[in-house]
């Protein structure tokens, strides 16, 4: 087929370069505030595993085109598919595309909506077509492994009103759709919201555990043994039950606040999601507590490596990420922070500048733990898993690790002669 996608988040780079693989001949625009010069700089692009390369295997092969915005010789070759993935807050954007571009398409051709817009937003997408169809396919990428979760998908959420729409969208995907029946089609208002609720249902369940975390902290439990008890419960499952220091993410923050506002737009306050976005901003802050609870609020000139910047291993993305939060109490005390991110280390300098209290490592992580106080883990990066014990507790000066992915084995650090606060998790030597 011949594919025209719009847009510069990471599902219009992923649909480019997985569509262009199995044979489509795809056209990419980026959108305006993101062009490809910028996008193939970009450390979020870079860090995908296969992306970059699957990218740029197609343009060698031809099979991928990327265009400007001001080219417009699309006539000569009609479209059969225009594939719009663009963020909530360009939507005045994708609607004038997609009447610019109404004239590249081909008589009968399908809009494929992978954009988290409001309920609704596919069919008035269709109203600004002149005789092709809008369907709703559900962004579900996984940041960090978009490459993996496009070319494998263990479902799509497909929202479509027309059986032939369907079909074509079953044919433009029918190379990631050979193992098993991995579509899922309902209408097309339902799957937009089928998406919003997801992941409201999974942030629900995070600020949950982490509400019984605390409760666990003040109880003196150790939450692991009440996190397995409740996954071992089959209407439960173990999916989600990690405790942690909050989440972040650009799609997963943003799906909420319009889960949010469909709810307010509709009449109906949501007070529960009200308290899950309440539960996860208070948790950002709860290795600050820790480290002031343990040095009894005298932090002025201390310094404190970190582990992790990143919103989540496997990206370079920091958007709503907790060690924001973090290094904003951090400095309001004093302390200096030395910081270690593999990848995110470009972001968090783009986001927060040169800090006269912040030094930054990308290399050895150990490095960071010099003249440290106290670690801190934010992000669970695999290099993180294993660090070398001995050396860790002859860098830290006051042998403290605040683990806030739970990670670590409170009974093993404590054995190594450090000092163990996790979320919900304690154990001294």
């Amino acid at each position: 087929m011949r594919v025209l996608i719009h847009g510069s988040e990471l599902a219009a780079a992923t649909a480019a370069a997985a569509l262009s693989w199995v044979g489509h001949r795809v056209a990419w625009l980026p959108h305006a505030s993101a062009d490809w010069p910028a996008l193939a700089q970009s450390r979020w692009l870079l860090s995908e595993p296969e992306l970059m390369g699957r990218l740029e295997e197609g343009l060698t092969q031809g099979s991928l085109r990327i265009l400007a915005q001001d080219d417009h010789d699309l006539d000569d070759e009609p479209f059969d598919v225009m594939w719009l993935a663009v963020s909530p807050d360009q939507r005045p954007d994708a609607a004038a595309c997609v009447e610019t571009r109404m004239a590249s398409l081909c008589p009968g051709a399908v809009l494929i909506n992978n954009s988290t817009f409001p309920v609704g937003e596919t069919e008035q997408l269709e109203a600004r077509l002149d005789g092709c169809r809008a369907v709703a396919l559900a962004d579900l990428l996984e940041e960090g492994r978009a490459w993996e979760t496009f070319t494998r998908p263990s479902r799509w959420l497909l929202g479509c009103d027309d059986d032939r729409a369907a079909g074509q969208v079953r044919e433009l995907l029918r190379a990631f759709n050979r193992r098993r029946e991995v579509i899922q089609r309902m209408p097309r208002r339902a799957a937009e919201l089928t998406k919003l609720a997801i992941n409201g249902m999974l942030a629900t369940r995070i600020s949950y555990m982490n509400e019984i975390a605390g409760l666990a902290d003040s109880l003196g439990v150790d939450v692991e043994h009440v996190r397995q008890g409740m996954g071992a419960d089959s209407r439960i499952g173990y999916e989600y039950l990690y405790p942690g220091c909050g989440f972040g993410g650009p799609n997963f923050s943003r799906d909420l606040m319009r889960l949010a506002h469909v709810q307010s737009a509709s009449g109906r306050h949501s007070a529960l999601l009200d308290q899950v976005l309440d539960i996860n901003e208070h948790k950002k802050e709860t290795l600050f507590r820790k480290l002031w609870s343990h040095f009894h609020g005298r932090l002025g000139g201390r310094t404190v490596a970190i582990w992790g910047a990143a919103f989540k291993p496997g990206t370079a993305r920091i958007d709503q990420a907790p060690v924001l939060t973090l290094l904003r109490a951090l400095w309001a005390q004093g302390v200096r922070v030395r910081l270690h991110d593999p990848a995110a280390i470009p972001a968090v300098l783009a986001e927060v500048g040169e800090h006269p209290l912040l030094e930054v490592f990308t290399a050895d992580p150990l490095a960071a733990c010099e003249d440290a106080d106290a670690l801190m883990l934010v992000t669970e990066w695999k290099a993180y898993w294993n660090p070398d014990w001995p050396r860790l507790t002859d860098l830290l000066g006051e042998k403290l690790l605040l683990d806030g992915r739970n990670i670590y084995d409170p009974a093993h650090v404590a054995a190594c002669g450090l000092h163990y606060r996790g979320i919900g998790r304690r154990a001294d030597p």
